[in-house]
């Protein structure tokens, strides 16, 4: 059986209408758990058997009718996939993005009281196209092109940020900081990094009473602001940002981890909130701007965001049409449609995505990643399932970044 046999075999056995599992779609985000609403699950998917590497054809946008297929075209988009693999030991990669990177986390007890959610990171080398632990970095950002991330060092927040060569393993330069960072995103053309800066580390958790583990603390937001730095020169300016909604809206509140990030344009930096507007918009002195056009249906815990021609961006949740689907809407109008995929997490074109979906058992947390088509019946399998039997640590999570 070849390459093209085994895709149309994994393509084939992917089911629609298997029976509903009860009620309780959890986020990854803490304070959408607090406000999921009682979800239908099922499975949409069958995992393969062995490695799949192969180029497919990406439908275009105006398609809308299209699954997608295998083809040789050298001229088509094509994805890497490894549907055996769980974490990923090979580069996966669809269309216009690839796993860049990927992270577990365990709580590191510091104190009686206190503790701190650590993240390990595995790294893509882009000459390899393999995956290899990094356990030097808090966070990490890949920049555009897959040659470069940005990295902060353990012990949030910090006084400086890294730009790590992915393919040495070598920080080829570090850029200080007069407020210390502990989160930092790219751009969409990489040529800038918003770093969010904190009093404490954000990632900390406390003992809450009667509770035997360890949570977010639900106090007030140690974030204070954020820096605009331009990569090539390392100039910066940094923005006070005040935290929640001052004395008129004294309801509105952060997590302990709310940072920042760049508009799909490069001209604003916006951040999501848990309580309403859901999001704010901000120009770089830190002063409050009304919501882009293009931006303004977007969920903040959506990791997908907006499609790269502006078209569309990705929502939450749906399961109407199918029992796992999530919403994707009209970026001018809000208008939604559904498509396959619990859980939308980076567009591999403007008409299809890279989603976490689950299997035939319709365990909720029994997920592996997919590539989903809009107007399209199926998925194309990606990676192997993530283990269901521990659902709060130890599961790998994934970055994604343009190549």
């Amino acid at each position: 059986m070849n390459v093209d046999e085994l895709v149309r075999d994994a393509l084939r056995d992917q089911a629609d209408g298997q029976p509903p599992v009860g009620p309780g779609f959890a986020d990854r985000v803490l304070t959408v758990r607090r406000r999921r609403r009682s979800r239908r699950l099922a499975t949409v998917a069958a995992a393969a058997a062995a490695v799949i590497t192969v180029s497919l054809a990406v439908p275009r946008l105006d398609s809308g009718k299209q699954d997608v297929r295998p083809s040789g075209g050298i001229e088509q988009t094509g994805i890497t996939a490894h549907p055996d693999q769980s974490p990923p030991r090979d580069m996966i990669a669809a269309g216009r993005v690839a796993l860049a990177a990927y992270f577990t986390t365990k709580n590191v007890v510091q104190s009686a009281d206190r503790a701190v959610s650590q993240r390990t990171y595995w790294l893509l080398n882009p000459r390899t196209k393999k995956y290899a632990k990094d356990d030097r970095w808090s966070y990490v950002a890949v920049a555009p092109g897959l040659t470069t991330a940005a990295v902060l060092e353990r012990d949030l927040p910090v006084p400086r940020i890294g730009l790590l060569d992915l393919a040495s393993g070598q920080v080829k330069r570090w850029v200080p900081v007069d407020r210390p960072v502990a989160g930092v995103e790219f751009s969409t053309d990489g040529r800038k990094l918003v770093a969010t800066t904190y009093s404490d580390n954000p990632d900390r958790r406390v003992k809450t009473d009667g509770s035997e583990g360890w949570d977010a603390p639900f106090t007030e937001s140690d974030r204070t602001g954020f820096h605009v730095i331009d990569v090539a020169s390392g100039s910066s300016s940094w923005a006070g940002v005040e935290v929640g909604g001052g004395a008129h809206n004294p309801d509105v509140f952060l997590n302990s981890r709310q940072d920042f990030a760049f508009t799909r344009d490069g001209r604003l930096v916006w951040s999501g909130m848990p309580t309403e507007p859901g999001e704010k918009f901000y120009d770089f002195t830190g002063g409050e701007v009304p919501a882009p056009a293009l931006e303004r249906y977007r969920d903040w815990f959506v990791d997908a965001g907006v499609s790269p021609d502006g078209r569309l961006v990705a929502g939450q949740f749906a399961g109407r049409k199918w029992k796992t689907s999530s919403f994707v809407l009209d970026a001018r109008t809000g208008k939604q449609r559904e498509v396959r995929g619990q859980q939308l997490l980076a567009w591999a074109d403007g008409n299809s995505l890279v989603a976490w979906d689950i299997g035939p058992d319709g365990n909720e947390y029994h997920q592996r990643l997919v590539l989903v088509t809009i107007g399209g019946r199926k998925t194309v399998p990606l990676s192997d399932f993530r283990s269901p039997k521990d659902n709060t640590k130890g599961r790998w999570e994934p970055v994604f970044a343009v190549r």
